[in-house]
């Protein structure tokens, strides 16, 4: 099968590129500054932006299957603001859609977000959200995944708590309360490679997360008992992360925006974990913890 994954030298496309070639399949990952040394497999790369159809049109060219990856994330402010979460989740998706239509390529697997929704209360979540009613609209068949947050080597989300809580005394919006459902990117890659090959699959919208539910402050304690350090976490009014934690101090250098601080204020876990149409139990998969070798 020939398979064309945009943003396939990221953090999640790497894995699942791999997975997928391990798996015998042709694969070409896609992306702008495409990086062949990221992967341990046979994979193919070509250039292009999601965001300029012309430059992505023909890589859709004798593929089977677009896997729609490119995505900013919803933890830093994007530096073009957040009309630039619209042009890539949203215009991105509707140029992959249109080229594969052009091309005709019969499936797209599309990377979403939990709690996307179009009337949603960022832009992250609203980008997404429009997004994801463009892949149900097409005439393609569609698989749909709503990961909580995603961690493992080359994440953000380890990194950004890090940047959140320095050692020893840590302000944290809300006092670190709102709960994730982190998973590994290695044990969510051959889930979706599995909806890759599997029709199945079509016409489903799944919610994944690991095994555990841990809170903001969890994982910042987490982290940092990972460099034999301990921290003590002191609430930050949710107002005042809104402003931009101008007053916050030590995490004011964050790249961190109104839009993020609402993101916070929703937990990002699942209602009913979907892992389960994949063969796989919330026993099976790594958590954080072992994962930073902390207990």
């Amino acid at each position: 099968m020939n398979v064309l994954v945009t943003g396939g030298d990221g953090f999640v496309g790497s894995y699942l590129c791999d997975e997928l070639a391990s798996r015998g399949h042709d694969v070409t990952a896609l992306s702008r500054d495409s990086d062949g040394s990221n992967f341990s497999e046979d994979v193919a790369t070509a250039m292009g932006d999601v965001t300029a159809y012309d430059s992505i049109e023909g890589a859709f060219e004798g593929q089977d299957i677009v896997v729609n990856l490119v995505a900013l994330s919803p933890l830093f402010q994007p530096s073009g603001g957040n009309d630039e979460h619209f042009e890539i989740h949203l215009g991105g998706t509707e140029n992959a859609v249109r080229a594969a239509k052009e091309h005709g390529v019969s499936k797209i697997l599309q990377m979403s977000a939990l709690g996307a929704d179009p009337d949603g209360p960022t832009a992250y979540i609203r980008s997404k959200g429009q997004a994801e009613e463009v892949v149900r609209d097409s005439s393609l068949d569609w698989v749909i995944f709503r990961p909580s947050v995603v961690f493992g080597d080359g994440g953000e989300f380890v990194s950004f708590t890090e940047q959140l809580t320095p050692p020893f005394v840590a302000p944290l919006p809300g006092g670190g309360k709102t709960r994730f459902q982190p998973i590994w990117v290695a044990d969510l890659a051959p889930m979706l490679a599995d909806a890759v090959e599997e029709d199945d699959h079509v016409g489903e919208l799944y919610e994944v997360g690991g095994p555990e539910v841990l809170t903001l402050a969890d994982v910042a304690r987490m982290a940092q008992r990972a460099k034999g350090r301990s921290v003590s976490i002191v609430p930050v009014p949710m107002a005042l992360a809104e402003i931009g934690l101008s007053a916050a101090g030590p995490i004011s250098f964050v790249p961190f925006s109104a839009d993020q601080a609402r993101s916070l204020q929703m937990d990002n876990t699942v209602s009913g974990n979907d892992i389960r149409a994949f063969g796989v139990d919330e026993s099976d998969l790594q958590t954080l913890g072992e994962y930073l070798d902390v207990r």
